[in-house]
């Protein structure tokens, strides 16, 4: 006897190939039989008119902190993941010397905008090295897998200490030092190791991360040691796509053909430089012509900021008038807002600079502004935007930010796309997405707390590029199911998943996909010490597997916790 049979159902069996209707078996935590199963079982569910697809695998999350302390790392599970890979961008939390764990939670709070009084009091630092950390994660029960890489911030801390940002070159003891730690960690079970090579990483006081400017014998020899650890991908945060002129692939390219390790980089469109994306892919192709593998990770949608009253960011959060409201109760704030002459003060006043570097950005930034609105739309038209909007309604974009913001009771979301946008519309992601050798990404999961919410993408992906897009052509469904599934999980090994068949873990959705999509976002405060973060339901989700156990059934948890961290390449 089975014990589930899933009959009836519409199967995308995460290859690519012809969706089929067909019955799936499973017995413990694996598929053991797919097509027309006979016999009874222990539950029989019945999908017919569902849509059924493997659980999806995001590859790109910063759970770091919350895997200690949240067994189902929502949002993510309840966008029917099953398996997400965090320690991207090369910040983490390990290894890590006694008394430098605030360090590396005001490093997470300002590179991911996580709250660091959250991560202080959720996570119970119960190991040095980062093998202990893989143990401390290894302990807790959870629902839905995860998978984590060596970051190259914290190492880089750990071995050189205070030098680690003050020194860009890193001296051979240090290296040799790294190099060693790096495969340690492989050894135990990571998956990879991530780097930030970007501007836009920076400490809580201003400086670029650790390794931002590491040299290519410190990147040279941690390739070194990954191909003695025999896998792992390097993943790059990097700026680049954000000038015009010849990508500087070459030394990404050799370290990949030199010492066989995938190189996983993130890629968006840049409104300064907006056709460099495609010179990007152009040499990554080239690369992987000459025996690299490289690859790029790619959105499926804007990476687009939320500009809200209870978030990091908005236009007004400078003004005078603004700031004179902060310790008012958030009632008695929007009260106040809606004073004309506190309005007319608010919307007037100059800045001074008081709202930080992005505040004042904003204020010029009316062209690349939108109403969120409920459902939420993230292809607007260029005549939707606040500067155009002003124009048409003879109206200030101040007062329209402002009415905006105060939509909702006070809840209302501004939409700042800031990259895959400088062409107000999608194709150049659809580009990107259809390019060889790119992997969907991008949700951020866990992250970006005040500011982002792209944790959906993968419900997002699924309704709207295969069936809700109008202002562009539509994706098939099954090659859209491939991406996020058994395209994603095989870039880190994990082959034993992704895929309907028999002897593929028992990942599995099933899905009304009449009915999926995404809800708004919203502010919660349900962090540790109440602290915010930005959240987006999904519907249309009728059950979520994790190895062979329902974790969610019509949007509710059930409470099983068959999830674990993965380590090291997965085989069927």
């Amino acid at each position: 006897m089975h014990d589930i049979i899933i009959r009836g159902g519409r199967i995308h069996d995460g290859t690519g190939s012809e969706a089929f209707t067909g019955d799936i078996a499973i017995e413990g935590d694996r598929i053991v039989e797919v097509g027309r199963v006979e016999g009874p079982a222990r539950r029989e569910i019945d999908a017919d008119g569902l849509m059924v697809a493997p659980g999806w695998v995001d590859i790109h999350t910063h759970y770091d902190g919350q895997a200690l302390w949240d067994p189902y790392l929502t949002p993510s599970s309840w966008h029917g993941c099953t398996t997400v890979v965090m320690g991207n961008c090369g910040v983490g939390f390990a290894p890590v010397r006694p008394n430098q764990e605030d360090w590396l939670i005001g490093l997470m709070e300002s590179v991911e905008d996580i709250p660091g009084a959250a991560l202080a009091d959720g996570i119970e630092w119960e190991w040095e090295s980062f093998p202990g950390y893989l143990n401390a994660l290894d302990r807790k029960a959870r629902a839905i897998d995860i998978g984590t890489q060596v970051p190259h911030c914290a190492v880089r801390a750990y071995v050189m200490g205070d030098r680690c940002i003050a020194e860009e070159t890193a001296n051979d003891e240090d290296i040799r030092k790294m190099v060693d730690i790096v495969q340690e960690g492989l050894e135990a079970g990571a998956l990879g190791f991530s780097t930030s090579r970007t501007i836009f990483h920076k400490t809580n006081t201003g400086e670029y991360v650790p390794g931002t400017w590491a040299g290519a014998a410190e990147m040279f020899g941690i390739a070194d040691g990954m191909r003695r650890a025999g896998h792992g991908v390097l993943e790059m945060a990097t700026d680049l796509a954000l000038k015009e002129g010849e990508p500087d692939l070459g030394w990404i390219r050799e370290l990949s053909i030199r010492y066989g390790v995938p190189v996983s980089l993130l890629l968006f469109q840049n409104d300064e430089a907006p056709g460099k994306y495609r010179e990007l892919l152009k040499g990554i192709a080239d690369a992987n012509a000459d025996g690299g593998k490289v690859y790029a990770q790619v959105s499926g949608r804007t990476a687009g900021l939320l500009l809200c009253l209870d978030g990091s960011l908005h236009p007004f959060q400078g003004k005078p008038s603004f700031r004179a409201l902060r310790n008012l109760s958030r009632e008695e704030r929007i009260a106040r807002m809606k004073d004309p002459a506190v309005r007319e003060a608010i919307i007037t006043e100059e800045s001074g600079g008081k709202g930080g570097e992005m505040a004042d950005f904003f204020l010029k930034g009316w062209h690349k502004m939108f109403r969120l609105g409920d459902p939420p739309s993230y292809e607007p038209d260029r005549s939707e935007c606040f500067a155009e909007r002003a124009k048409t309604e003879n109206r200030r974009p101040e007062d329209i930010a402002y009415d905006t913001l105060l939509e909702f009771d006070g809840r209302g979301l501004i939409y700042f796309p800031l990259l895959n946008y400088a062409d107000y519309g999608f194709d150049a992601i659809r580009e990107m997405l259809e390019a060889p050798h790119t992997h969907f990404s991008g949700s951020d999961g866990g992250a970006h707390c005040g500011v982002i919410c792209d944790v959906s993408l993968p419900t997002f992906n699924m309704a709207y590029w295969g069936r809700d897009r109008k202002k562009g052509g539509l994706m098939p469904l099954e090659w859209l199911v491939h991406k996020q599934t058994q395209g994603t999980a095989q870039l880190h090994g994990l082959n034993d998943r992704g895929v309907i068949a028999p002897g593929y873990r028992a990942d599995i959705n099933l899905i009304d996909y009449d009915a999926l999509g995404i809800d708004a976002p919203r502010m919660a405060f349900d962090l540790p010490t109440g602290a915010r973060r930005l959240i987006q339901k999904a519907t249309g989700y009728r059950m979520t597997i994790k190895s062979g156990q329902p974790i969610f059934e019509s949007g509710e948890p059930t409470g099983a916790m068959p999830g674990a961290l993965v380590r090291g390449p997965q085989r069927k």
